[in-house]
């Protein structure tokens, strides 16, 4: 039986929000089942974070409109890490020390889930489920033993990221770029995978530069790039960075072609930037599957929160992520984290029936997973599938700026099978 002493305790006052929509399916319940969600809703993340937050607060509205978790409520206390590591691994600690929750969902960035894991999730024995961080590094933590099994995300690695920007930089935008990337894991890791798929294809960067975050100009670093005569300019970093960086490249006569990395696909950058001075811009971004249920689930998520609003980046993720946290919960009939750990695979077990996202869907899977029936969990983003160090594989989309300066699908879809000829 759950024990719902643990998850009826009272929430310090230090939460910054929290996203316990039960309806009317769980009003009358007394017990709550309570996780962590950090998502950046400040900082350099936050015109992507802010949407990411909707979705996380509409999966938790559609559990509980769908019956609870294990008779209970189930809540996600919302947590602002301001973009920064040491803010996240705060909040990360508050979540757990003091609302004691069993799994968290989040962050943004590679290094605010980084540090959660090592300081956070792997020492207190949690589970930790990243909807947008793409570092390699996570990847080799696994195969070290030092994720202890309890990391997943539903965002594949930079190391398939980067060979389909490759692909579309050589396809679509320019054969000789200079990189520009933020002086972190992310960025340290995007760009040299990037660079090893890109001489696969011919191309030849001039020069790949670090930046370092939150500065106030980075006019410096923009001469130093438009030297060697590039192309034009791959920029793998952040909406907030990234408006003053771009903005200072135009302005010093910089070539208007450019490829974004996924972090920086978001409208508000595009509109901040101007689409005038845009010129040519691309970028490339994982994918869900087409499917009659992701269909579906962008009608009741636009219904919810304004059209179009499903397609903002990442919303799909966070969504998967956070119904994959309370599905497991509910398989595990526990809140104990080394029982959820488990479960997290049987979400997606291969021989379990296929149920869907959205109101009825998740009906459908906590009704099967109460009666102890497997389940494979084929969401938003389609049947993915963890492997062995909680990674996933999936297409990727090229996308391209359009004359409203909305970031959109091109058509292209970079297969995961042309992916890995790539890599090979």
């Amino acid at each position: 039986m759950l024990n719902r002493t643990l998850t009826r305790r009272v929430l310090g006052a230090v939460s910054v929000g929290a996203l316990a929509l039960a309806a009317a399916p769980v009003q009358a319940q007394t017990c709550t089942i309570t996780i962590g969600i950090i998502i950046s809703q400040t900082g350099q993340m936050a015109s992507i974070g802010a949407q990411m937050a909707k979705s996380a607060q509409f999966a938790v509205k559609q559990i509980n409109d769908a019956g609870g978790v294990n008779g209970c409520a189930f809540k996600g206390e919302l947590r602002d890490d301001q973009t920064q590591a040491s803010v996240a691994v705060d909040q990360a600690k508050q979540l757990v020390d003091i609302s004691r929750v069993p799994v968290l969902v989040g962050s943004i960035t590679s290094a605010a889930s980084l540090a959660m894991l090592t300081s956070v999730t792997v020492p207190s024995k949690i589970v930790q489920i990243t909807p947008a961080s793409s570092s390699p590094t996570f990847t080799t933590l696994a195969k070290e033993g030092k994720t202890e099994g309890r990391f997943f995300r539903t965002f594949p690695s930079d190391a398939l990221g980067a060979v389909a920007a490759a692909k579309a930089a050589h396809d679509h935008v320019f054969k000789k770029p200079v990189i520009v990337y933020v002086n972190n894991d992310y960025g340290v890791n995007l760009a040299k995978e990037f660079q090893a798929a890109f001489a696969k294809l011919g191309g030849k960067p001039t020069q790949a530069i670090p930046y370092n975050p939150g500065q106030a100009s980075y006019a410096p670093e923009v001469a130093k790039a438009l030297q060697g005569d590039p192309e034009g300019l791959y920029m793998i970093g952040t909406p907030g960075d990234g408006t003053t960086f771009v903005r200072t490249w135009i302005s010093q006569g910089g070539k208007q072609k450019f490829l974004f990395s996924d972090g920086m696909l978001s409208d508000k950058f595009f509109a901040d930037i101007g689409v005038k001075f845009l010129g040519d811009a691309w970028g490339t971004r994982s994918s869900g599957l087409k499917s009659d249920t992701r269909e579906a689930w962008q009608k009741e998520y636009d219904a919810a929160n304004g059209t179009g609003s499903s397609t903002a980046l990442a919303v799909d993720r966070v969504y998967d992520a956070t119904v994959i946290a309370a599905l497991a919960i509910q398989i595990a009939g526990s809140a104990k984290p080394d029982e959820i750990k488990d479960a997290v695979r049987k979400v997606q077990d291969e021989k379990g029936e296929v149920v869907g996202a959205g109101l009825e869907g998740l009906k459908k899977a906590l009704a099967l997973a109460k009666a102890k029936k497997p389940i494979r969990y084929a969401g938003v983003l389609g049947p993915i599938q963890f492997d062995q160090w909680g990674d996933i594989t999936g297409p990727f989309l090229v996308m391209k700026v359009n004359a409203e300066g909305k970031i959109a699908p091109t058509g292209t879809v970079l297969a995961k099978e042309e992916i890995d000829r790539l890599m090979k």
